[in-house]
């Protein structure tokens, strides 16, 4: 540590262009991220993005500019944006700046951190690929995701990400789980400020406040401060993994809008557009985020990061951008939220990079392959059914119908979170018991029990003796049967 200056380094706002905010510096020229502060209090914060010559600088505002003008003097913090890291940040709300936002005092005892960190050296990450088990049954049979990956989750508004999100932050913090002494930090970068007061209100109603960060760069903000709230956030993870030792679980909500963001602050800054007007470093930006996400030797963070595709051209640079990085992909389908088969999530179109034999296991693969099958199947002879109906098709087909709608059914679970709404009380079910319940219905075991017997429960062993005899076979012109049909309404309607 040095000696500070007895004189701040100070300069003079000699241009404003919107967001990009020009600053003259007679002595030392701050250098590339430094934090400025201009207006009064220091309330307007710029980060210097360019060193345009020997005098001038060119930055990003992070707060709103207005009221800001030229002549106005500006001063050098010496120093990055920095973000909040210790145990006193845990259930509270924050901004870019590390300021709380949920209405309570700033927190004391907390440490500032630089935002800007270099991703963990090769010779301190973990070789060794680990399940990161959800308690999720559809997820951790058919999509596993790996402990310090990045899972993406597809879906549209009403097909329950949110839920689904909120699930797998009480099974990691939960009491449950309480031997990993898990961490969830919740990053929402664009997020409407409706959207961070549900959230908060959903985590402070399910209990899992008490474990948790959230961080909220809104939409209204200005580019700048979207473009560095997912940093904020990773710093405060970073914490966690290397100095508490513990697993961290960070949710993106979205990460194209920090793309988006970035693209914003590349065409303020006057760059060159690269491919369908997103910014030249793009892949620069992206990957200097993702790579910090990493399993190490003291813990691991685990990323699942929403992500939203334009115009459902997966072709699109934001989206291949992303795609090389996930390890992990969880489609969310409109179709199965409106048949009540919860958490709405899309075998087929889901997909992992840990299924794999040596991964996983031969028997976990092998269970794994032939639900896919089955329901791959079952797919195929919808139109069949509904055409000609269930007496047309072979024995065998029938049998493959039979086994596909229970395994649906199986692989539907009662949430936690969603217990106000269901009455059904949440299950966390383990990989063990999930992988022997789909075997033993693959095996037909279940054939002679209704469908119903096996909608929303955890275990196999939890089949539910009186349910109604006449789910035993699927009908015969329609392959779905109404949500009404296959769960109580207050189920089927369960957000």
């Amino acid at each position: 540590m040095g000696i500070e200056p007895a004189q701040p380094n100070r300069g003079v706002v000699t241009a404003v262009r919107g967001s990009v905010v020009d600053a003259r510096f007679e002595g030392h020229l701050p250098s590339i991220r430094t934090l400025l502060r201009a207006g009064a209090d220091g309330a307007m914060a710029i980060e210097v993005l360019t060193q345009v010559d020997a005098r001038h600088v060119r930055g990003i505002a992070l707060t709103a500019t207005q009221g800001l003008a030229r002549g106005m003097p500006v001063t050098d913090t010496g120093g990055p944006l920095l973000a909040p890291v210790g145990k006193a940040i845990l259930s509270r709300m924050f901004d870019v700046f590390g300021h709380a936002i949920d209405r309570q005092e700033e927190p004391k005892d907390v440490s500032w951190r630089s935002v800007h960190r270099e991703p963990p050296p090769l010779i301190h990450r973990s070789t060794t690929s680990v399940i990161f088990e959800t308690g999720i049954k559809m997820i951790d049979v058919l999509v596993p995701l790996e402990a310090g990956g990045k899972a993406g989750l597809f879906g549209g508004a009403g097909v329950g990400k949110t839920v689904l999100l909120t699930e797998m932050i009480h099974n990691m913090v939960g009491q449950h789980q309480s031997a990993n002494q898990g961490v969830s930090i919740f990053c929402g970068i664009g997020e409407r400020c409706r959207e961070g007061q549900e959230l908060y209100a959903d985590m402070q109603k399910a209990g899992v406040l008490k474990n948790m960060v959230m961080v909220f760069g809104q939409m209204n903000e200005p580019p700048g401060a979207r473009f560095r709230v997912g940093q904020a956030a990773l710093t405060m993870a970073e914490y966690f993994r290397d100095e508490e030792q513990r697993d961290v679980l960070l949710l993106i909500d979205n990460i194209f809008r920090f793309i988006q963001a970035g693209s914003e602050v590349s065409g303020l800054m006057g760059q060159m557009p690269s491919r369908l007007g997103y910014q030249p470093t793009m892949g620069t930006e992206l990957s200097g985020l993702e790579e910090r996400i990493a399993n190490t030797d003291s813990g691991a963070i685990t990323s699942i990061q929403a992500v939203y595709v334009p115009a459902d051209d997966f072709t699109d640079p934001a989206a291949v951008h992303t795609f090389s990085h996930l390890s992990a992909s969880i489609v969310l389908s409109r179709q199965r939220a409106g048949e009540g088969l919860f958490p709405a999530i899309d075998p087929l179109q889901s997909s992992s990079k840990m299924a794999t034999p040596g991964i996983v296991g031969e028997r976990h693969y092998a269970i794994a392959q032939e639900i896919r099958r089955t329901l791959a199947q079952y797919a195929e002879l919808k139109d069949i059914i509904a055409m000609l109906g269930l007496e047309q098709l072979s024995p065998a087909d029938r049998g493959v119908v039979a086994r596909a709608r229970r395994l649906e059914r199986f692989l539907t679970q009662p949430f936690f979170t969603t217990e106000q709404f269901t009455g059904l009380p949440g299950q966390l079910v383990s990989l063990a018991d999930a992988l022997d319940g789909c075997e033993r219905i693959l095996g037909d075991e279940f054939k002679d029990r209704p469908e119903s017997a096996l909608y929303m429960i955890g275990a196999i062993s939890q089949v539910k003796a009186g349910a109604k005899a006449d789910d035993a076979t699927p009908s015969a012109k329609a392959p779905s049967p109404s949500p009404a049909k296959i769960a109580p309404p207050e189920v089927a309607h369960a957000p």
